[in-house]
């Protein structure tokens, strides 16, 4: 009988650890939406955020969004390529600018148009329901507790396999 309970309580320990990771995130991502609610409510829903998407191969996406009074109201997308020569030169590839005229002209390019009320509801159905027996879960508020990153690197995957959204920076308009 003694035999049975060492490998029954490894696997309930095993288990409990499992879920209490995702407990953890999800508290992590709930207390920081109360701190982003908080921060929006005193900025009248009117920012600016910045996501980067970087490349092991020296390539990165900056894509700037703007929102006054909880609408669309600009896009910004920089294409930069840094040099391999151990230096911090960059070049700019591609350049653009959306607008409340024009805003989802140019594609898939700059992905979803989001709000970080959708970024929020984003990584609480998808990105923090991946699968933790073969990702990397990942969450992060290091904008004043709000979002700075949110996804999954599948297990063993080497090279650009980041599923979510980095955000640099939220600013007020």
């Amino acid at each position: 009988m003694k035999t049975l309970y060492l490998p029954l309580i490894t696997i309930l320990l095993f288990v409990s650890s499992c879920k209490k990771d995702g407990i953890v995130k999800e508290n992590d991502l709930n207390k920081s939406y109360q701190t982003w609610l908080s921060y929006k409510s005193n900025i009248h829903n009117s920012y600016s955020y910045t996501q980067y998407y970087g490349s092991v191969f020296g390539y990165g996406t900056e894509i700037k969004t703007g929102i006054k009074d909880g609408k669309f109201i600009s896009r910004d997308l920089v294409l930069i390529r840094y040099h391999s020569d151990g230096s911090n030169k960059k070049d700019t590839l591609k350049q653009w600018h959306e607008d409340a005229t024009n805003l989802n002209t140019h594609g898939i390019e700059a992905g979803d148009l989001l709000t970080i009320d959708d970024i929020y509801e984003r990584s609480r159905t998808v990105w923090l329901k991946a699968d933790t027996k073969s990702n990397q879960v990942i969450f992060e508020a290091n904008n004043k507790g709000v979002i700075s990153s949110c996804g999954y690197i599948p297990n063993g995957c080497q090279d650009d396999c980041f599923n979510g959204i980095k955000i640099t920076s939220i600013i007020p308009l």
